[in-house]
């Protein structure tokens, strides 16, 4: 299987109350491989990683009132998804946003196949949970960067092959 490579925009969208917003996706032909990520995606044409994140986000979240901050974790990785493997290039940006209440009518024809819905988590829910998140390390991540802020520059991630 040739591998698809794309440079990504993610958001780490905090609320005014420190909970997360994870979108919940699976696998199109098999819905019992399932998982949660963060809003973003592929860049188009000569998009910047910034334009890129707040598009996705719009497009994922129907959220455009966000308050877009720094880079704050780098990291890539590759997996298989959709009869395709995908090797990305990811950014995560912090953005905080006042409103929670959100839509998805802006997916596309692959996230409409692939994508079950959102919420928002708090920090300690996701300690606990046993679901699967992406980034693996998620919960820690963001305990420690509600904690600590943002870092002076992005942390990058272990890489992730699935």
């Amino acid at each position: 299987m040739a591998a698809e490579a794309r440079k990504v925009a993610r958001v780490m969208l905090l609320d005014p109350d420190d909970r997360i917003l994870l979108l919940h996706g699976f696998e199109p032909a098999d819905p019992a491989t399932n998982w949660w990520f963060t809003p973003g995606g592929g860049l188009e044409g000569d998009e910047s990683r910034e334009a890129a994140a707040l598009r996705e986000l719009a497009e994922e979240t129907g959220l455009t009132d966000v308050e877009l901050g720094p880079v704050v974790w780098t990291r890539t990785c590759s997996f298989p998804f959709d009869g395709r493997r995908w090797d990305q290039d990811e950014w995560y940006f912090l953005a905080r946003t006042a409103r929670t209440t959100t839509h998805q009518r802006g997916l596309t024809e692959l996230e409409r196949r692939s994508v079950a819905g959102l919420r928002w988590w708090t920090s300690a829910e996701l300690l606990t949970t046993r679901e699967t998140v992406y980034p693996t390390r998620l919960a820690g991540l963001l305990r420690t960067l509600l904690d600590e802020g943002p870092p002076r520059v992005p942390l990058v991630l272990a890489p992730e092959i699935a």
